[in-house]
This record gives C-alpha cells, structure tokens and sequence, in this order.
C-alpha cells in the first residue's frame, strides 16, 4: 500500500471555487492508480483553499508523469465553474511533485496536467507525454483561432464560444464584427469560464467600467460631456478633473508654453522613442541658417551644430494624408509637421524651427521662436497634436497592446505548458486579452471613443496604425540597436534611454540563465519544432507575413533565441509602462496633446490671437471624452504583478528558481538608483521604474 498527500489549490479570483465533485486520477511510469474522489467534511474548492487530501494506491506508482481531475456534477446542484490553481503531490518517498494547472474548468470533463519540470520534444521520451503535449497543442489550437481584426493589422484571439453583438455596415465593412458597446461585459464574464489557459477576471472588468461610469456621469452632470463649445479660458480645463493632482501634472500645466519643457518631451515624456539626429536638412524642410541662427548661441552656426550632433529632427511624414472626420458638427483637421530641434550648451533640447506640413511653400510657412507668442505657440500645439496620434495610435495602441496580445495567442496555441519558453513566457501575458477585448468594446467600434474623441476618426486611427506596422521592423524592437540608429545613444538628460537599457540589460541576463540552461546548444534551438512554430506564427499573424520586416520564420542559435524573447517581454511588460503609465499627468493638460484640432494648419504668419487658438482646440466635449478615457486607462490595476514578482508557480527546478530571484534583486537595484536619481530632478522621470512596472498589459 503507497500513501500519496495531496494538496489542491483553488484561485483567488473572485468565483474561482466549485462545489462540483473533483476526482483524481495519478499517473506514474510503474502504474496508475483508480479515480478517487476528493471529499472532506464540510466545503471543498472554495476561492483561495488549499485543500489537502491522501490518496491511497494498491502499490507505488514510481515517478509521476501526468494527473487527471474528473469535473462531475455534485448531487443537484447545477454545473460550477472551477479555477485550479495547481495540484501538488507527496509520493512515499518523500519527492513532492508539483502540476501546474492555472485555467478554468466549466463543464464536466477530465483535465489532464503534467509534471511541472520544463522539457522540450526532445526531452520526451515517454510515448504518454509525448501524446499528451501533442494532444494539449492540437486542442488549443482548435479553441484558439486567429481572427483578423483590420487588414494589415495584427491578427487576434477569436474564442469559438465568444460570439458578440454584430452591427454591419456596408460603408464599413473592414470593422464588421465590432461590438458596439457595454454588450461585452456578458460576453467577458461567460468566456472567462472556458477551459483554457487564458487569464479572464470579472472583477477586473467590473471595475474597469465602474470607474469609468460614475466618472462619465459626473462630467454629464457638470453639463462638461454635453457642451460643444470652445474653452471659454485656458484654465477652466483644470475643472475636468480638480481632484486629480500629481508633481508632473501641475507642472505640465505650468510649463506647457515653454520651450525647453516641449523638448524635454522627446526625452523623457509618453513617447519618447521619435527623434532621431539630424546630420543634413532634408529638401523638404528648407530651414537655413539665418532662419535659426539666433536660437544656437555665438560662435557657431548650423551647418556647425549638425557636425557636432546637436540637431534633432522630429518628422511626422506617416500622418500625411490620413483623411479627418467631423465631430460635434465640426469640420476636424490635422497635419503632419517637421520639428528641428537643438541640443544646446545649457542641456535642453529646444524647438528652433516648425513646418506643418511635408510640402515647402509660401502657404507652409516656417514657424521660428521669434514668431509672435500665438504663432509660435499654435504652431507647436499642432506638433503635439501629432504626437498625440503617433503615441496613441503606433507606440501605444499598435506597438504594445495588439502586437502582444498576438504574441500571447502564439504562446497559447504553439507551446504545451511543460515547454520551458511557455513557462518562461506565460505571466507576461496575463489580462492582455481580456483588457484588448474591453478596448475594441468602448474604443475601437463604431461611434465608439475614438470615433468620437479624435479628428482621424476611428478609419483613420486605423489606416495609421496599418502604415505603421508597414514599417516596423525587428531591428526597432532590439531597443540598444535603436538607440544607435537614432542616434541618441549619447544624449544627455536621456532618463528614459538609461532606465530602458537598465531593464532591458536586467531582462537580457535573466532570460539568458533560463534559455541556457534549457538550450545547451544551438542545435537544441534549431531542432525543437514547438519553438519554431511559435516564431512563425508570430511572423504570419502579427506581421503578416512581411519579409521586409525582418522578424525571423525560423531561429537556429542560442543568442538569436536571447534576443527574441527579450524583446517580446520587453514588449509585454516595460515598453507598455513607458507609454502609457504617464499618459493622464502628461495629458489632463488638454493643450499639451490634444486629440483634435478645430480649425486648419495656420498658412501664414501673424494671424493667430489668444482667441483662435482656443477655437482651434478641441472643444470641450471632446476634451472631456479623450481625458474621460485616459484618466481610465491610467489608473493602478486592481490586481497588478510587478515585473519579475511570479506568484504562479511553473518553473520547479533550481537553476530558473535562482535566476528569478536574482532577477528581482537586479530590479530592485535599478529601483533604487531612479529614485535616487529622481530625488535631484525638477521633474522626476520613473515610468521605468520596476516596482511600477508590470509583467504584463493588464491596464
């Protein structure tokens, strides 16, 4: 007779417990032992319980391989959604054993769960593992399917059972499909009961929208969401939100005008990753140096400064023609401008020259500094108006959510959870889904947010976006290579360059000590088939299919492996902090990115007053829409997971178990030397910072 102590842990999310009746059946390379029920006295599987059981077998199983839990009805109670956490087992010799599970089980089934040690193909030998991984990949992938969100966008999860609302348009047809509204709520709830490994949380739903509805109403209330006025005065948008106060925010509506804090942006604001150096004027923005002369200190000129790596140039060419929309009843327009900026000797980078269009001519006149005080300022009212659609819409919108949420349902559907990249992988992409899923619900649909809260309209949104994943290439997503092809790697003042590459040298290392020990060799790389498919789904789904983007179909070294999981956790996980964990202090400012503008790009000098500039702003409808937004999607997750904090538990083994914890100490180093550094700065820079960095795009 062999006694096995067993352990069942049940989630903690909110309804995760079952009163179904769970069997157990364990599997061992010397046997399999008979299905027996799971019972004590009183409640079992309650949300957050640990229930501990002893299962006794005719003899000793010898290793154990594989477990299964029997979902049965339990006398007439109707069927219960369960989420198990984990099975952990005591064998009579003393090993524990441990079998992730993490994901729901809705009807009355058997799932089967394998010994948590990672293992790729090759290091199956057993043909019951074998089978089994085969097995779990060919039901993913039967659940799981790619659905085409927009052409020439990044594919996403269409869920077999997750069927919402459909309101066609014959005008539209490339969004048919798109849940008009609040309807997806139900859809959210039911699917996240599904037997799979995709993190859903009702609670995090719930409350997503019950901050966004009480908020929504008080401005309605306010009579703010109804009026389609202009701002009366510049100061009465500090009314949208008077509770909502932070270091950056106030100094942000202080210092918007000034010209040292709108360079200061491309530095270390919500998009940060734009300028590049400038080494010869382009035709296209005929600036002389006459024009700037004044702006770059005595004993030098222009053609000095750029030999010196002091000019910038900030190019919004991919705007250009993107068709607006009207709202309100109200023409919107938009352009895509030239800054040059210079780096000077006091350290600022400072806007010196503005064209708002790519076409030189008399009716795009160059803005200069010494312009009269309106010019100037519209003129780079209209720069941060397309910084508003190249953050929102490429780096935030484009490069972060939709690109890993298609890494995410690679990871799903191409590798089993025993395979060491799914467990190395796995926690960088919880909540993606489901927090993509409520954005197409309010932002991307029809009359949606976006249709209603930005001059390019919920078409031109998208047609910018398919621009931009039309030029994204791999070597861009490699952060300590773009930083060199832009030609800031020695910027100074560059906090969100030193932060990033801190992380990012933090990242590397660590995924290297776990791909290492996994991947001894190059071979291990190239013959490991799940691996390969996940890389070329990635490549066909996300880039669709794009050689020239150069994304690998295929990896055959070790380092090539390094690379490309550190960039799609990069991705996951501090790439999306820095975009978008400033956004509402960078933006409750309305005038320092606005989302539309009300009148067109200015063709001539001397014409702009105090008064058409604040008729050029959105008006106060729209203002209130696109704050309403982003005050939601910045506020702190209900249920947040620091970079490097792995509650669930995948790896066993001792050499990832260091590396982990290694990877937390590295963290916390860097933590320290931003808050150290950010005690000495006016304006304080931690977008980086791990403690606010999350694993993954949960918000």
């Amino acid at each position: 007779m062999a006694t096995y102590k067993v352990k069942v842990a049940t989630g903690t999310d909110f309804l995760s417990g079952t009163i179904d009746s769970i069997s157990l059946t364990i599997v061992g390379t010397q046997g399999e032992s008979h299905k027996q029920l799971l019972n004590h006295f009183g409640r079992d599987f309650a949300t957050g319980a640990v229930d501990e059981y002893t299962v006794q077998c005719q003899q000793d199983l010898g290793e154990l391989i594989i477990i299964r839990l029997h979902k049965e009805r339990y006398s007439f109670f109707p069927k219960n959604s369960w989420y198990c956490n984990y099975v952990q087992i005591c064998a009579p010799n003393g090993r524990i054993y441990h079998f992730p599970a993490y994901q729901w089980m809705d009807g009355y089934e058997t799932l089967a769960l394998r010994e948590a040690t990672g293992k790729t193909t090759a290091d199956d030998t057993l043909p019951i593992l074998l089978e089994h991984r085969q097995e779990e990949i060919r039901a993913k992938q039967d659940f799981y399917h790619w659905r085409v969100f927009v052409p020439g966008l990044p594919n996403y999860v269409n869920i077999p059972s997750y069927h919402p609302p459909v309101r066609r348009n014959p005008n539209r047809p490339e969004w048919n499909g798109y849940v008009p509204g609040f309807p997806i709520l139900i859809n959210i709830k039911a699917t996240r009961f599904l037997n799979s490994n995709l993190r859903y949380s009702f609670i995090k739903t719930a409350s997503f929208f019950l901050r966004l509805g009480p908020m929504s109403l008080k401005l309605k209330l306010r009579g703010l969401l109804d009026c389609k006025r202009s701002w009366k005065r510049l100061k009465d948008i500090k009314k949208i939100f008077p509770a909502y106060k932070s270091v950056i925010s106030e100094y942000v509506a202080e210092h918007w005008a000034e010209d040292s804090f709108f360079g200061y942006q491309y530095l270390n604001g919500i998009n940060p990753g734009l300028i590049r150096r400038c080494t010869q004027i382009p035709d296209k923005f005929p600036v002389t140096d006459d024009m700037v002369a004044p702006f770059l200190g005595e004993g030098t000129c222009l053609q000095a400064e750029l030999e010196k790596g002091n000019i910038y140039l900030a190019d919004y060419r991919i705007l250009e023609g993107i068709s607006t929309v009207e709202l309100n009843g109200h023409k919107q327009y938009q352009c895509a401008p030239l800054c040059l900026l210079h780096f000077g000797p006091e350290g600022n980078l400072m806007p010196i020259a503005i064209q708002l269009s790519q076409t030189p001519g008399p009716n795009s006149p160059i803005f200069l500094p010494s312009d009269s005080e309106w010019d100037w300022l519209l003129a780079k009212t209209w720069v941060r108006n397309a910084e508003f659609f190249c953050h929102e819409a490429i780096s935030h919108l484009l490069g972060t959510h939709l690109i890993a949420e298609a890494f995410c349902l690679a990871v799903l559907r191409q590798l089993p959870m025993c395979h060491p990249l799914y467990k190395l992988l796995i926690p960088h992409t919880r909540y993606t889904v489901q927090i993509n899923s409520i954005g197409r619900a309010i932002l991307l649909n029809e009359e949606g947010l976006t249709d209603r809260g930005t001059s390019l309209g919920l078409k031109g949104f998208a047609e910018l976006m398919v621009r931009a994943l039309s030029e994204m290439t791999y070597d861009s997503f490699y952060l300590p290579n773009d930083f060199v092809e832009r030609g800031v790697q020695d910027l100074p003042g560059y906090y969100y360059r030193d932060d990033c590459l801190a992380v990012w040298d933090a990242l590397e290392r660590y995924v290297t000590e776990i791909i290492t020990y996994y991947y001894p060799c190059d071979a291990a790389v190239e013959g490991d088939p799940e691996l390969q498919s996940w890389v070329q789904e990635i490549f066909k789904e996300c880039l669709l299919g794009r050689e020239s983007s150069g994304f690998p179909v295929c990896l055959r070294t070790v380092p090539e492996l390094i690379r490309y999981v550190t960039i799609v956790i990069y991705t996951c996980s501090a790439k999306h902090s820095a975009v978008n964990a400033g956004q509402l202090e960078f933006t409750s400012w309305m005038p320092n990115f606005p989302s539309s503008m009300r009148n067109p790009p200015v063709q001539a000098k001397g014409l702009t007053t105090l008064e058409t500039f604040l008729d050029t702003l959105p008006d106060v409808k729209t203002t209130c829409i696109i704050l309403l937004v982003l005050w939601t999607l910045s506020r702190e997750p209900d249920d947040k997971r620091t970079l490097g904090h792995f509650p669930d538990i995948h790896f066993v083994e001792d050499v990832p178990r260091r590396s982990m914890e290694t990877f937390r100490q590295r963290l916390a180093q860097i933590s320290h030397n931003i808050r150290q550094r950010n005690k000495c700065l006016p304006i304080p820079y931690y977008y980086l910072d791990p403690v606010l960095i999350e694993n993954s795009i949960s918000i």
